[in-house]
């Protein structure tokens, strides 16, 4: 009995409840693209778009309206714009990707210092997942559904071009198409979360799952199985351990999104630190 009251206490409060229930999807949503992110390398891509919707946020908050809808718009005017770099210059991805992130996160904080009463930089930065109400669970639930459903409808050809983008475009896909379709996805994910997680938070939930899956396969659709898996987990653990030990929970969620990879790093049987020292022990014996 006591260990029944210890898992129900948290959920005896609404918050708790909604808190939960956004964080959960916006994990779901989070680890499937985030395998996409890994395996194409484009962890600074989430990093930057993550980071590129702050001005859409404040400016959001300064004129009353969803922050979702200025999220959603300079989210995918970043995508807009590191595409266009890369394609009309000589700049490399990643340049391009570093210039209009950081510009477009500059212009956010000197909209914010501009109106200090009106926007928190923290609530934005970091989140206000306790603070959810149904309408945040309701967005993070369309928004999501969105992406879920465009992934999976469209996902042999997202996979061969994770893999293959030439082999790709030699079988007749248009591979330009799918990497921007695969941008807006991005885009999407990240408005999604953000309620959630925040602008810095929801790197790690785009980043962590898909890093800590390719550790533990080498299996596509297992990675995809894995990395929701864990998402859901570390949103339990984390939302567990905010309540009892009184921590910040989008930080606790991510936290233990860490743990899990660090203990795939160290122990996964198909390329863990430890297992890798214990053969090439043998070996040597």
């Amino acid at each position: 009995m006591e260990l029944l009251n210890w898992l129900t206490e948290p959920f005896a409060y609404g918050f708790m409840v909604n808190a939960t229930l956004v964080t959960l999807a916006a994990a779901v949503v989070c680890g499937v693209l985030s395998c996409w992110l890994v395996l194409m390398g484009w962890a600074l891509m989430g990093d930057a778009v993550s980071h590129a919707v702050l001005p859409g946020v404040a400016l959001s908050f300064i004129f009353g309206v969803p922050f979702a809808i200025g999220a959603l718009v300079f989210a995918m005017l970043a995508v807009f714009l590191i595409g266009g770099l890369r394609d009309s210059s000589r700049l490399k991805s990643d340049a391009a990707t570093g210039v209009v992130f950081t510009a477009l996160f500059a212009l956010g904080i000197v909209i914010i210092s501009r109106t200090p009463s009106q926007v928190d930089l923290t609530h934005i930065l970091f989140g206000n997942v306790l603070g959810t109400g149904p309408a945040e669970l309701a967005q993070v639930l369309i928004l999501g559904a969105i992406t879920l459903a465009i992934l999976l409808i469209k996902r042999k050809d997202l996979v061969l071009l994770a893999f293959d983008r030439v082999h790709a475009h030699a079988l007749g896909l248009n591979a330009s198409a799918l990497h921007a379709l695969l941008l807006g996805l991005l885009a999407l994910t990240v408005v999604a979360s953000l309620q959630a997680m925040g602008t810095i938070l929801v790197v790690a939930m785009l980043i962590i799952p898909g890093a800590t899956a390719v550790l533990l396969t080498r299996s596509f659709s297992k990675m995809l199985l894995i990395s929701v898996f864990l998402g859901l987990a570390s949103t339990i653990v984390g939302v567990y351990a905010s309540y009892y030990f009184d921590l910040a929970t989008g930080a606790s969620v991510v936290l233990a999104q860490a743990v899990f990879f660090a203990i795939a790093y160290l122990f996964s049987p198909t390329g863990g630190i430890i297992p890798q020292w214990r053969l090439r022990r043998a070996h040597a014996v």
